[in-house]
């Protein structure tokens, strides 16, 4: 069997959203389960996330697989860019889900097909552009929507995406927090009870005076930092992924020998080399800088750099030096090794990382 995995944790999991519950005591957090939770597995995940108040989706389909695994459990179910269709906004009413609204097709499909009033789907989260530039209504059109929805009966929550959070000193930050409190206060002081939605993992880190009525908790559940000036292990944070592979091949080179393709790299010194069971068929980068993977053995850690090209099936690593041979697993990244880590080498971030991962690996869940 080729020994590639994928393990998740869900004490990782369910550790994390009790950390995010800690920053967040006064809000509802809606843990993110769009891309097959990050790519860790929607099945896995949710079995650790059920102390979250709702659960966020991107698509359609991505709420119905999670409406299915909740079977008879309640749990509020948001889709976060909307229906696309108004079929799907019939449908989305069949099954309670909750919508975002932000644009005027969407606005149209609610005003024309109002729900029951005991139905879920009677909350609509309002999105309003405060500076993203991606979705969401300008200042004008979201009083102008508020008020046609209120009229209708629609229980609102005002929603926007902070777009530099992770940089707790970028002037954006402030722009975009005063421009949702202002609009927020006036659909207060019009309609009484309208909540809102504004801070992510980022946010929910750096920004605990904008957390208002509900954050949306998603990189930071699944064990990797939301924050530029601190690591996961500063934030108290696990990682839940577990990426492994075993060396299955070793080979002993002199000098100037090339290793991979297009020879890049050459020994420049004798050098052992292992051949390892993954790459990035199995969703580990293919281009990385000065990366490294993580073994260990009777108890001792070593960190051996990955060389030459990573090709669809394999890697290789300089384990010169090191007691370690055919059949010794290597972590790629997880519990001695962060994500974040990896995501630097390759020049990207680790959400990328977690989404890529294939279903080529065998994957597992750990309670």
């Amino acid at each position: 069997m080729r020994h590639t995995h994928i393990t998740i944790s869900q004490t990782a999991l369910a550790h994390n959203l009790d950390i995010i519950k800690r920053h967040t005591p006064h809000a509802s957090i809606m843990a993110m389960v769009k891309a097959n939770a990050y790519g860790h597995g929607v099945a896995h995940c949710l079995p650790a996330l059920m102390q979250a108040d709702a659960f966020g989706v991107a698509s359609f389909d991505e709420a119905l697989a999670v409406h299915e695994i909740c079977g008879q459990l309640s749990k509020r179910i948001i889709l976060i860019e909307g229906v696309f269709s108004q079929d799907e906004w019939l449908v989305a009413q069949t099954h309670g889900f909750e919508c975002v609204v932000h644009c005027q097709a969407q606005l149209d499909w609610a005003l024309s097909h109002v729900p029951p009033m005991d139905s879920p789907t009677r909350t609509i989260w309002l999105k309003y552009n405060t500076g993203m530039n991606r979705l969401g209504l300008g200042r004008d059109d979201v009083l102008t929507c508020a008020k046609l929805l209120h009229d209708k009966g629609y229980r609102l929550i005002l929603a926007s995406h902070l777009a530099c959070a992770d940089d707790k000193d970028h002037p954006a930050n402030a722009l975009q927090i005063k421009q949702f409190d202002d609009v927020l206060t006036t659909l207060k002081s019009l309609y009484g009870d309208v909540q809102g939605s504004l801070c992510n993992s980022a946010g929910i880190i750096n920004f605990p005076h904008a957390h208002h009525d509900w954050v949306r908790a998603g990189i930071a559940l699944y064990g990797a930092s939301p924050v530029a000036d601190s690591s996961a292990d500063d934030l108290g944070l696990s990682p839940v992924m577990n990426f492994t592979a075993q060396i299955f091949a070793t080979h002993e080179l002199p000098i100037g020998e090339q290793v991979g393709y297009g020879g890049l790299w050459r020994t420049d010194k004798p050098t052992r080399i292992g051949v390892l069971s993954v790459g990035y068929g199995d969703g580990y980068p293919r281009v990385v800088t000065d990366a490294k993977v993580s073994i260990v053995k009777d108890t001792q850690t070593y960190l051996a750099p990955i060389v030459g090209r990573v090709a669809m099936d394999m890697m290789m690593i300089d384990i010169t030096g090191l007691p370690v041979g055919v059949g010794d697993t290597v972590m790629l990244w997880g519990d001695d090794l962060p994500a974040d880590n990896v995501a630097h080498w390759a020049n990207t971030i680790s959400y990328e990382l977690f989404c890529k991962t294939t279903n080529r690996p065998h994957r597992g869940v750990v309670a």
